[in-house]
């Protein structure tokens, strides 16, 4: 065999570990932010589809960093070292948000957040419960869902015309709801992404990135959805004049 031809496929090979092992560390890091409870290191290589061995030594490495931490039993769970990361996601969007969440979720008497758009999906960035009420709906930072679905989406979607949304080729139809959200300025559903849940949601424009949403969501309100969509719509108003 020649030498020099096969040195390429090493170097290759070479290049491709870390990459995997990147991939790898990432995937541990989703699943475990999608768990619902602590993981057995065993449970967690069968999620990553790879050998305990492996999965043992990608956990070692996050532990280092506090990504991930085993508790006393030796179960694997999300670790302090994703809060300091996660502070720096849309930091100004978080910042300019919090004030309006807060007042949102405190007047209206429901869940406030904010989502942002992540390839096919919305991903809740930051939320606010309200100081005083009984049942309310919890939405986790970190909660995903498809962006075709729930008002989030609807209102990520209006912030742009039908035909600038296919132009950036995602593959996701346009909602014919979203022409609707563009002309009232907030959007609405019911029953899509959680049996029985309401949201309402105003798009916020980002300069010179994707747009996001600002939300509300409930089971049950004494509230006009109309006057509730149109207080989001300029609470998302006063965000997007403090990011200009």
């Amino acid at each position: 065999m020649n030498p020099i031809a096969s040195a390429p496929a090493g170097a290759a090979q070479a290049q491709a570990s870390p990459s995997q092992t990147l991939s790898r560390g990432i995937r541990a890091l989703e699943i475990m932010a999608a768990a619902q409870s602590p993981l057995t290191i065993a449970e967690l290589a069968d999620a990553m589809g790879v050998h305990r061995s492996v999965a043992y030594r990608i956990l070692r490495t996050l532990e280092d960093h506090s990504l991930l931490v085993r508790d006393d039993a030796g179960r694997v769970q999300p670790g302090p070292g994703l809060a300091v990361l996660a502070r720096g996601v849309s930091r100004n969007l978080q910042t300019a948000a919090l004030p309006e969440l807060t007042q949102l979720a405190n007047t209206l008497g429901m869940t406030a957040f904010v989502t942002v758009w992540d390839h096919q999906d919305c991903i809740t960035l930051v939320t606010v419960e309200p100081r005083h009420s009984g049942a309310t709906v919890a939405q986790h930072p970190g909660t995903r869902h498809p962006i075709n679905a729930g008002a989030p989406g609807i209102a990520i979607q209006s912030a742009l015309t039908e035909a600038e949304w296919n132009q950036l080729g995602t593959g996701i139809a346009y909602r014919p709801e979203a022409a609707e959200a563009r002309k009232a300025g907030y959007s609405s559903s019911h029953d899509e992404v959680i049996a029985g849940v309401s949201s309402l949601a105003a798009p916020v424009r980002i300069p010179g990135g994707r747009p996001a949403a600002l939300a509300v969501v409930y089971i049950r309100s004494a509230h006009d959805p109309a006057t509730v969509g149109m207080a989001l719509a300029e609470s998302a108003a006063r965000i997007e004049r403090q990011l200009a």
